[in-house]
C-alpha cells in the first residue's frame, strides 16, 4: 500500500478515483502546523529558531496519516506545486519523523499542474524531493511576518488604541491607498474648455473635428484656460470657412492578452464578474480539485496560483484545433502565440490558468457547476481561447481640417476608427477599471480639398478630475506593478485590511476609514522604512533569491532584524504628546484643511482661544480643543466634520415641505447625523426605542428629562451613507424613520425598519433584528425583513450568531437532525440546532461536505460530555480561625462577599453559555481569548 498526502479531502477523493485501490490518499486540511501567538516562536537570539506546535485538527491529521504509514510501502506527498505546497510536505515529514515513523520508508515528492488523470499518472512516474530552497523561502517568509506582526502590533496597541494590527505587506498596501486618498484630497481643480466643430461633407454625412491648432500653434488639452478664450474661437470659427486638408489612413493591429495569472485573474473577474479577490480565489480552487462530469471527477481549470503565462505545446495545439473547429481557420494566427511575464519579481514555473482540456465548453459544464463556478470558468475558457486567436486588423484614419477667418487659419482634427477583421474580440475583451471607449466611429468618405458645411460649434468647459481612488482589482495590478507581496497572497491581503475596518468598499471602490489613515500615518512617522514600497519589493526579491538557491535565508532574517528591532526599541520612550504631534502634522490637509475665511485651520470655532489637534480616545479618534474641560468642542477628524461646514459647523440641505423647517446635515462627537429645525448639542441622544445589539435581547429606552425646549428631531447617519453625498430627499427620508416595511404573516402587526444606537434594525413587536452589512434601511423589503424577524424569533440572531439560517448540508444519518453550515463570529461553524462546533483553521467552508460536518459534530458532541475533575476545598487559613468575638463581623463580611461572588459567577456562566449556543469557541479562558489576540498581530502578510 502506497500513501498519498494532499490538501483537501476534494482533491484526495479525485485523486483516488484515479489511482486506485493500491494507494490510500489522505487530506492534510491545508498547514497542520503553525508558530505558537506568543513571545519566544521565533528566537532571534538564538538564530532565528522556530517553534512549530501542531494545531487541534493538525493533530489528528497526523495522528490518521501514522495510522497510515505504518507497514505502508512509501510516502508519496502530492500537496500543491508552490513554496506553500512545498512547505506543507515538509511539515508533514517533520511531524512524522518526530513520531519516528520514517526509519526505512521511502519518500517522494510530486506535483502536478492539472488534477487529471494523465497529469497525476505522468507526475507519479516522475519523483523528486523535497526542494529545501523552497522551504527555505517559506521559512524565511513565515518568520518575517511573525517578528513584523508580533513587534509591530503591540506598538500600535500602546500608541494608538483601537488599531487591530501591522504587518509587512498589509501595512505598505494600506498605504497604497491611503496615499491615493491623500492625492485625491490635494488635488486641485484645473479648468479647461474643448472646441468642437460639427461638420457635414457634401453628401450630408456629418462627423466631429477638434479645435487642435490656431495660427501655427498647437492647441493641447488644457490650452484653453478660460471662458472668454473659448468663446473668442467659438465666435471665428462660426464664421469660418472648412476644408479638408489631408486624409490619413493606417492599418493598425490589436494583439490579444495572454492567458490568466493569479493576479490577472482577480482583477478581470473583479472588473467583469463583480468577485472580491478571495471570492475568485475559492471558485478558482474548486475548479481546480474537480467537479463529476459524465461518472468521473475532472479538474477542470490548472493550478490557480501562478505568475506564468505559458501554456504546454499539447494544451496549445489544443486550444488551436478547437478555434479552428468553432470559429474556422481564419481565426486561427499561422504560428502559435507564445508570452513571457513582465510581472515584477515573478518566479512561480507553472503554466497560466487554463482549463484542462479546452474542448470542454462552458455550455457543456455549466450543469454541473454552481452559477459562480459557471461564470469564472467561461472567463477562464474565453480568455485561454482568445490568447491564441488571430490578431484584429483596424483601419484608423485621420482627417486634418483647415478652418479660414479671413486671414486667420485654425486647425481641427477628426478621427475615426474601424474594425476590418475582429479577430479575437469576436470572444473576448478585457475589461477596464475607468469603462472608457477607446474606439472611435467611422468617419465619411472625404478626400484633401473637399469643402466641409459647419452645422454646431459647442464650446465645452471641462475640470480636471483627481485619480481615482482603486478597486480591488486595479490595487492588486499596482502591487504586482510594484512587486510587494505575492500573487498568492494579494486576496488576503485584502481581506485583512476590511477585516480590521482600515478601509471599506464604496461603490467599488477602497475607501481608507479613519483607524487607517492614522496607523498608516503612525508608521510614516515612526517606521517609514518598514512601509516603503522599494524596500519591500527588494525583500520580496531577496525572498526569491532564496527560493533559486542563491542566498541564505537566515542572512536575510539577520538583515531584517538587526534595523527592525533598533527602530522598534526607538519608540518604547515615545510620549503619547510626541505621536500627536507628528499625526497632527503628517494628516494636517485631511483633519486640518484651509478655512473659507482664511482664519487658522487649527483655531477652535467655538472658544477662539484654544488650538484643535487630534485625540486618541476608547471609542477611536477625533478632533477636540486643547481647552477641554473648559471647552468641549469636537468633531469628526474630517476637516469639514463630513458634513461640509468647514469648522465643524451644520450644512444645511434644504427645507422640509410639510413643516417648512430647515434640515441640516452636522456632526456629533459621536459621528454625522441629520436634524429637522433649529440649533441644538452637538451630539444626537440615543434614540428612546429599544434597538437590537447584534441580535441581543434589547434593553428598555432611556428617557430624557423634560426641557422647557421641544428638541429638535435627528437621526443618526447609517455607514452606507458617506455624508458628502447626503441631500435633502435621503434626510427626510432618515427623519421619517422608523417606516413600515411589512406586516408580519402571523400575528399581522407591522415590522418596522429604523436606526438605533447599535445602527439599523427591524422590529416587530417586541422582537428586533440587525440588517446585515449589505442590508439598507431605507430600501429593505418585505421577504428580507421577515426573514431576519422570522430567524430571530426561531432563535438566531443570538450574541454572536447569525440571523442567516446558514448552508443546509443534511440530515446525520444516526439522529436525523438537519446540519447547517453558518457563519459565526469566529468564523463558520456548523450545528444540529443544539450542538455547534466551529470548522478547523484553514477548512474552505464552501467545500465543506456532509461527512466531515457529521465527524466534525460527533467529535464536539464527545468533547462536550467530558466534565473537569471537582476542585477541593481549599484548607482553612489561620485568617478563618478567628477568637469568638470578632466571629460575628467576619461572617457577615464573608457572607457578603460570597454572595457577590456568586452572582457574578452567575452572570458569567450565564454569558458564557450564551457565546457557547452560538458558537463553541466563544467562552473560552481568557489565556486563550489572548492568545486569540496575539494571533491576530500575525496573521497574514
Amino acid at each position: 500500500m502506497k500513501v498519498v498526502v494532499v490538501e483537501s479531502p476534494a482533491k484526495a477523493k479525485t485523486i483516488n478515483k484515479y489511482l486506485g485501490p493500491d494507494y490510500e490518499v489522505l487530506a492534510s486540511f491545508g498547514h497542520i502546523r503553525d508558530l505558537p501567538a506568543k513571545d519566544g516562536s521565533v528566537d532571534p537570539d538564538s538564530d532565528f529558531a522556530m517553534v512549530w506546535q501542531l494545531e487541534d485538527r493538525g493533530a489528528k491529521r497526523v495522528a490518521d496519516i501514522a495510522r497510515a504509514v505504518k507497514g505502508a510501502d512509501k510516502l508519496i506527498l502530492a500537496t500543491d506545486p508552490d513554496r506553500e505546497g512545498e512547505a506543507i510536505s515538509w511539515h508533514v515529514i517533520e511531524a512524522l519523523a518526530q513520531k519516528k515513523l520514517l526509519k526505512d520508508l521511502p519518500i517522494e515528492r510530486v506535483t502536478f499542474n492539472a488534477i487529471t488523470r494523465d497529469a497525476v499518472a505522468d507526475a507519479m512516474a516522475h519523483p523528486r524531493q523535497i526542494d529545501q530552497a523552497l522551504v527555505d523561502a517559506y521559512l524565511a517568509r513565515r518568520a518575517l511576518d511573525y517578528l513584523v506582526g508580533f513587534n509591530l502590533s503591540p506598538v500600535l496597541w500602546r500608541k494608538l488604541p483601537g488599531a487591530r494590527s501591522a504587518g509587512r505587506v498589509q501595512s505598505v498596501a494600506l498605504r497604497l491607498v491611503c496615499d491615493r486618498e491623500r492625492e485625491i484630497e490635494t488635488f486641485v481643480a484645473r479648468e479647461y474648455w474643448s472646441l468642437i466643430a460639427v461638420l457635414a461633407t457634401r453628401e450630408g454625412a456629418t462627423f466631429e473635428a477638434r479645435l487642435v491648432g490656431a495660427d501655427g500653434r498647437k492647441i493641447t488639452r488644457l490650452d484653453i484656460g478660460k471662458g472668454e478664450e473659448a468663446q473668442a474661437f467659438k465666435d471665428a470659427l462660426e464664421t469660418a470657412a472648412f476644408t479638408v486638408a489631408n486624409i490619413e489612413a493606417k492599418p493598425a493591429r490589436r494583439h490579444p492578452q495572454p492567458p490568466f495569472t493569479t493576479s490577472t485573474l482577480q482583477q478581470e473577474a473583479s472588473r467583469k464578474l463583480g468577485f472580491a479577490p478571495a471570492r475568485t480565489m475559492q471558485l478558482a480552487q474548486r475548479l481546480y480539485e474537480g467537479t463529476e462530469i459524465g461518472g468521473e471527477t475532472v479538474g477542470l481549470i490548472t493550478y490557480m496560483r501562478t505568475d506564468g503565462v505559458d501554456m504546454a505545446p499539447e494544451a496549445v495545439s489544443a486550444t488551436r484545433a478547437v478555434i479552428g473547429r468553432t470559429f474556422g481557420d481564419a481565426y486561427v494566427p499561422d504560428a502559435p502565440r507564445k508570452y513571457s511575464t513582465k510581472a515584477k519579481n515573478a518566479q512561480e514555473a507553472h503554466e497560466a490558468i487554463r482549463p484542462t482540456d479546452p474542448g470542454r465548453a462552458p455550455d457543456a459544464v455549466a450543469r454541473y457547476l454552481d452559477p459562480e463556478q459557471a461564470k469564472l470558468y467561461e472567463l477562464i475558457w474565453t480568455r485561454t481561447l482568445a490568447s491564441q486567436m488571430e490578431s484584429a486588423r483596424l483601419e484608423r484614419t485621420t482627417a486634418d481640417i483647415t478652418a479660414q477667418v479671413g486671414a486667420r487659419v485654425l486647425d481641427l482634427r477628426a478621427t475615426g476608427q474601424v474594425v476590418v477583421f475582429d479577430g479575437f474580440l469576436r470572444l473576448y475583451q478585457e475589461g477596464r477599471d475607468d469603462d472608457a471607449d477607446e474606439d472611435g466611429g467611422r468617419l465619411p468618405a472625404m478626400k484633401a480639398g473637399d469643402s466641409l458645411d459647419k452645422r454646431e460649434i459647442r464650446a465645452t468647459q471641462h475640470f480636471t478630475e483627481p485619480p481615482p481612488r482603486f478597486t480591488e482589482a486595479s490595487l492588486v495590478k499596482r502591487m504586482e506593478e510594484l512587486g510587494i507581496g505575492r500573487p498568492s497572497t494579494y486576496a488576503a491581503v485584502l481581506a485583512v485590511l476590511r477585516d480590521r475596518e482600515y478601509v471599506r468598499l464604496d461603490k467599488k471602490r477602497l475607501v481608507p476609514e479613519d483607524k487607517g489613515r492614522i496607523v498608516t500615518a503612525f508608521l510614516e512617522s515612526f517606521f517609514s522604512r518598514y512601509v516603503e514600497y522599494d524596500f519591500t519589493a527588494d525583500l520580496e526579491e531577496k525572498l526569491d533569491r532564496v527560493s533559486n538557491h542563491e542566498i541564505d535565508w537566515k542572512e536575510v532574517l539577520r538583515d531584517f532584524w538587526r534595523d527592525f528591532i533598533a527602530a522598534i526599541e526607538g519608540t518604547r520612550e515615545l510620549r503619547m504628546t510626541q505621536v500627536i504631534d507628528s499625526l497632527n502634522d503628517v494628516l494636517a490637509p485631511r483633519i486640518f484643511p484651509a478655512r473659507a475665511d482664511g482664519g487658522d485651520p487649527r483655531a477652535c470655532p467655538a472658544c477662539n482661544s484654544g488650538r484643535l489637534s487630534l485625540k486618541i480616545g476608547k471609542f477611536g479618534a477625533f478632533i477636540g480643543c486643547s481647552n477641554y474641560p473648559e471647552c468641549r468642542y469636537t468633531r469628526q477628524l474630517s476637516g469639514d466634520g463630513e458634513g461640509g461646514g468647514g469648522d465643524g459647523g451644520p450644512r444645511v440641505l434644504g427645507t422640509d415641505p410639510e413643516t417648512g423647517l430647515e434640515v441640516s446635515l452636522r456632526d456629533g462627537r459621536y459621528g454625522p447625523y441629520v436634524q429637522l429645525g433649529g440649533d441644538a448639542p452637538d451630539a444626537p441622544e440615543a434614540p428612546e426605542t429599544p434597538e437590537a445589539s447584534s441580535g441581543d435581547v434589547p434593553k428598555k429606552g432611556r428617557k430624557t428629562k423634560a426641557t422647557p425646549k421641544e428638541k429638535p428631531k435627528r437621526q443618526t447617519l447609517p455607514r452606507e451613507f458617506a455624508p458628502d453625498n447626503v441631500d435633502l430627499d435621503i434626510a427626510l427620508k432618515l427623519l421619517s424613520l422608523p417606516r413600515t416595511v411589512a406586516t408580519h404573516p402571523e400575528s399581522g402587526n407591522p415590522i418596522k425598519a429604523g436606526i438605533g444606537r447599535f445602527g439599523p434594525y427591524v422590529q416587530h413587536d417586541k422582537t428586533y433584528a440587525s440588517l446585515g452589512k449589505d442590508d439598507s434601511v431605507l430600501e429593505i423589503g418585505a421577504n428580507r425583513a421577515i426573514d431576519l424577524i422570522i430567524a430571530k424569533e426561531q432563535g438566531g440572531g443570538r450574541r454572536g450568531g447569525s440571523s442567516d439560517p446558514g448552508k443546509v448540508l443534511g440530515e446525520e444519518p444516526e439522529t436525523g437532525k438537519t446540519l447547517s453550515l453558518k457563519a459565526g463570529r469566529y468564523g463558520p461553524y456548523v450545528t444540529d440546532g443544539t450542538t455547534n462546533a466551529t470548522l478547523p483553521k484553514g477548512v474552505e467552508a464552501d467545500s465543506y461536505t456532509l461527512e466531515e460536518a457529521v465527524a466534525l459534530i460527533r467529535a464536539r458532541r464527545v468533547a462536550g460530555k467530558k466534565k473537569p475533575p471537582a476542585k477541593k476545598a481549599p484548607a482553612k487559613t489561620a485568617a478563618e480561625k478567628e477568637p469568638a468575638g470578632k466571629a460575628a463581623a467576619s461572617k457577615t463580611t464573608a457572607g457578603t462577599a460570597r454572595k457577590t461572588t456568586a452572582r457574578r459567577t452567575a452572570a458569567s456562566k450565564t454569558a458564557a453559555n450564551t457565546e457557547s449556543d452560538a458558537e463553541p469557541d466563544a467562552a473560552k479562558p481568557a489565556k486563550a481569548a489572548r492568545s486569540r489576540t496575539a494571533k491576530k498581530a500575525t496573521a497574514g502578510e
